[in-house]
């Protein structure tokens, strides 16, 4: 009779791994987005490669590393967590029931962790275009806001010490991305297949990274700003990472914490109360009876 072969269950194939999966997702998320910002803002201007000003189409640059940052940390981890990222996916699935509540700490953690390494590592390959950056600048690094925004968001300007805008900035930004990941994974209605989901979820980035990305700096993800932040503070950008001051704000850091938690719980709700219900109701069989008139 041939042996079995029993398996431990392990890490591997619990929370453990999920953890570990969200973990190098979030990693190759941050470590390819934050890189796209480092080449625009560092990389390309003192690099001797760049013979003019891209100026505003720097922002493309920004706006695709972004979206195809998020393709390959989906593909990276989506057979084994989902792929969430980002905690506010995280939360929203929980809240439709998706998702156990149990392992939303867990996640957030996860992705907060591979936040950080990720910015260090891009830290530790732009360290020297940033330390160029600022003394062609002439600025020291704790009052250099345009090396800083290589890792974390500011708001626009415009808006002054209002937190009002940004914050509402970064709900409508992350509804809009929660409200289309619901419609894109979402079988019953019209969703890719062949593993399609990575590509489209990336172009999803990119055009909010166009349509609303210049106001807030389109953080969108609690893990994406709070972990690079944390690492900027370490390494001496003070007081811009937190508690989030400069010549124009202060006390940020919380806005793109707080906002796309809110927004990633209206973006699951809208879907879930305006199409779900048209869906499961037209994806009912009509029982079979006597003929009548539509009225």
């Amino acid at each position: 009779m041939a042996e079995r072969i029993v398996r431990r269950r392990g890490y591997r194939q619990g929370l453990g791994g999920e953890m570990a999966a969200e973990f190098l997702g979030t990693f190759v998320l941050i470590l390819l987005g934050v890189g796209s910002v480092a080449v625009a803002v560092a990389g390309l201007p003192g690099s001797g490669r760049q013979t003019g000003d891209f100026g505003p189409a720097n922002w493309l640059i920004i706006s695709w590393g972004w979206g195809l940052a998020v393709v390959f940390g989906v593909y990276v981890a989506g057979g084994i967590s989902g792929a969430h990222l980002n905690p506010a996916v995280t939360l929203g699935f929980a809240a439709r029931r998706d998702f156990p509540w149990r392992k939303v700490l867990p996640y957030w953690l996860a992705q907060v962790i591979g936040a950080f390494v990720a910015a260090a590592l891009v830290y530790a390959s732009y360290r020297w275009a940033i330390d160029a950056a600022n003394t062609k600048a002439d600025v020291p690094r704790d009052k250099s806001l345009p090396t800083y925004s290589i890792f974390a968001t500011f708001p626009a300007e415009y808006f002054g010490d209002s937190w009002w805008g940004p914050l509402l900035d970064q709900i409508v930004g992350t509804g809009i991305l929660l409200l289309l990941i619901c419609a894109l994974i979402d079988k019953r209605n019209t969703a890719p297949m062949s593993n399609l989901h990575p590509f489209l979820i990336g172009l999803v980035v990119v055009a909010i990274g166009l349509t609303f990305g210049t106001n807030a700096g389109y953080a969108i993800n609690p893990a994406r700003d709070f972990g690079p932040r944390l690492f900027t503070y370490f390494e001496g950008w003070g007081s811009i990472a937190f508690p989030g001051t400069f010549e124009w704000f202060s006390g940020y850091w919380w806005i793109p914490i707080v906002g796309p938690l809110i927004g990633g719980l209206a973006g699951v709700a809208v879907y879930d109360l305006l199409i779900s219900p048209l869906i499961r109701a037209r994806s009912v069989e009509p029982e079979e009876g006597p003929a009548r008139e539509e009225p």
